[in-house]
């Protein structure tokens, strides 16, 4: 069989040996994201024939308008991952507090939490650009058979054993890494498989797409205000183009195919930056890092940051390795 015409079940069978930990409980929640990323497709493909696009007229624990979807989204992962019985707990973007996961056993012997954003670039919906589900797992820290505890949650990132993206675009891809490259995977809607497309997906170590919300240039750093100059100006082999999508994943995405960096800074309207470090960066970060990249907060490796709280915020800059260098050598030469 080749590489290509490989299922994501069959993958992650052959596959199951390079695994950190080899119980195969690891490779069960990964199909239970498979199988949750396919009803959160069917239902996203649907939006603007059903009533599920819009606000829903609540907000999150980050003070944000949810849409329809990022609750439908929010739902069938969570709703997904407790009836598999296959976690012992479960973090989301849109939850206040995590959740924990009680085994029908007479001890919960699950070894895993999952951290997930369920629904990436959500103001996006409405008008039909791309979405994605990003996902982290970690193995407890607190002994099996107890409830799990925020110290399962507040992990640094290079603790991650597995973390990927779903995008919901053109063709709706999972992407995702054990710790042992990154590989991707093409839904194919007729029978609703997902088969490997993008076998060890890897950045080029340059690029020449900076991707950053310049909207906000007159709120950032001077640092980063001078890497955008750089970005523009005419030498060599630049200037390099911009390209931003406004979702983390689409933009991420790209990025990795073409080359190209992705910045979220710090502002003078968000002094932490905006992005959530358990949710968005560290899962992106071990993506990067598995495929050639690099991510900072500018100055330090987002896997090393000790998380605080569970919807902390940090700067991101993650991408080209040169290009993420080259930006924070300007962070640095700004101080």
């Amino acid at each position: 069989m080749s590489q290509k015409n490989k299922t994501l079940g069959e993958f992650i069978i052959e596959n199951q040996t390079s695994f950190k930990y080899t119980s195969g409980e690891l490779s069960r929640l990964i199909n239970s994201i498979r199988l949750a990323a396919k009803v959160v497709n069917h239902e996203v493909n649907k939006a603007g024939l059903v009533d599920i696009i819009g606000a829903a007229g609540d907000t999150n624990v980050q003070g944000e308008d949810q849409q329809k979807l990022d609750v439908y989204a929010n739902e069938k992962f969570i709703q997904t991952l407790t009836n598999r019985n296959i976690v012992c707990g479960i973090a989301s973007e849109e939850e206040d507090d995590f959740i924990t996961i009680n085994s029908q056993d007479e001890n919960n012997q699950n070894k895993y939490v999952v951290l997930i954003d369920p629904l990436d670039g959500s103001s996006n919906i409405d008008v039909n650009v791309s979405v994605g589900t990003i996902f982290s797992i970690y193995r407890r820290v607190t002994p099996v058979g107890t409830p799990v505890t925020l110290e399962d949650f507040l992990q640094r990132g290079s603790e991650q054993v597995a973390a990927g993206y779903v995008i919901y675009g053109t063709s709706t891809m999972l992407v995702y890494t054990t710790g042992d490259g990154v590989n991707g995977f093409t839904l194919n809607p007729a029978i609703g498989t997902f088969y490997l497309s993008h076998p060890n997906m890897k950045f080029p170590e340059d690029g020449k797409i900076y991707s950053v919300n310049e909207g906000n240039y007159i709120h950032f750093p001077q640092g980063v205000k001078d890497y955008i100059k750089y970005c523009q100006m005419e030498e060599g082999d630049r200037p390099y183009t911009s390209r931003y999508i406004g979702s983390l994943v689409s933009d991420f995405h790209r990025n990795m195919i073409k080359g190209g960096i992705y910045m979220y800074p710090k502002s003078s309207k968000n002094s932490n930056g905006k992005l959530r470090l358990l949710y968005e960066c560290n899962p992106m970060a071990f993506l990067a890092e598995q495929a050639n990249g690099k991510a900072s907060d500018g100055f330090t490796r987002t896997m090393d940051v000790q998380p605080t709280e569970l919807h902390q915020r940090v700067p991101f800059f993650c991408g080209s390795k040169n290009m993420v260098e080259k930006a924070e050598e300007f962070m640095r030469n700004a101080k």
